[in-house]
């Protein structure tokens, strides 16, 4: 099986962000960045599925400028086949467009699979995987947290408030992957050495027209100390008041 994985480069979130000059960016003075949490999942489970067959190949693509390679190498170290890296060196938020640049490099790949994750943390924007389906003129799954394949025929499970789905698609197609299917392996030394000598191609982007740009950015504004209303059951009354009147989330 012929697998691509569409993987992101996202900052570390368990930090405090800054605001770059200009305010249409974050600073990334000091940040650490690594593969987005659902992309590493679809990682793993393309890695998986070609250990399973005991064949296959997993190439692993992404969308930015070389700082990509690091996080290439990662998914390579981990255990995909080969990357490509299509390189863009400025900031690009339109699904869209990315989906337009992923599916100009796919399209002729044969691939019977291609993977994201279900979104990217850092955005959190989701549509990267509908928007390349639709170019790609494949069906499309999205966050699933349970697959198998069987005789070229995909089945997926889909996690809903309360309950679940299972939805069946013919290979070739499209899946986005969410947390619960698989944790993405810690890169063995050997896996390391060996990423080093893994073919990774760097083309130029093919980016499609942008549907929106970002106008800016801003931090929310800092919340405001907490107050002690009182103790015990004779508190609620005026917590209740409180809650109707000025926080208005009754």
């Amino acid at each position: 099986m012929k697998i691509a994985v569409c993987i992101k480069r996202v900052p570390d979130q368990d930090v405090r962000f800054k605001v770059a000059p200009g305010g249409k960016s974050i600073d990334e003075a000091g940040l650490k960045f690594d593969m987005s949490d659902f992309d590493g999942y679809a990682a793993e489970v393309a890695i998986q599925l070609t250990e399973k067959a005991g064949a296959g190949e997993v190439t692993v693509v992404s969308v930015g400028p070389d700082a990509v390679q690091e996080t290439l190498r990662k998914a390579l170290s981990m255990g995909a086949h080969r990357a490509v890296q299509l390189k863009h060196d400025g900031p690009v938020h339109d699904g869209a467009a990315i989906a337009a640049a992923l599916a100009a490099e796919l399209g002729s790949g044969g691939y019977d699979l291609v993977l994201t994750g279900r979104m990217a943390v850092d955005t959190q924007n989701r549509s990267v995987g509908a928007h390349l389906a639709e170019r790609l003129g494949l069906p499309y799954i999205g966050a699933i947290t349970k697959l198998d394949i069987e005789g070229g025929t995909v089945k997926a499970r889909r996690e809903l408030e309360g309950a679940y789905e299972l939805v069946e698609c013919p290979l070739p197609a499209v899946l986005s992957i969410d947390e619960g299917i698989a944790r993405a392996r810690y890169p063995s030394l050997k896996g390391i050495m060996a990423a080093k000598k893994k073919p990774m191609d760097v083309k130029p982007a093919q980016l499609g027209t942008a549907q929106y740009v970002l106008e800016s950015v801003e931090l929310p504004p800092e919340r405001s100390g907490g107050r002690i209303i009182g103790e015990g059951p004779d508190a609620v009354p005026e917590l209740v008041r409180l809650l109707k009147e000025e926080a208005k989330v009754l």
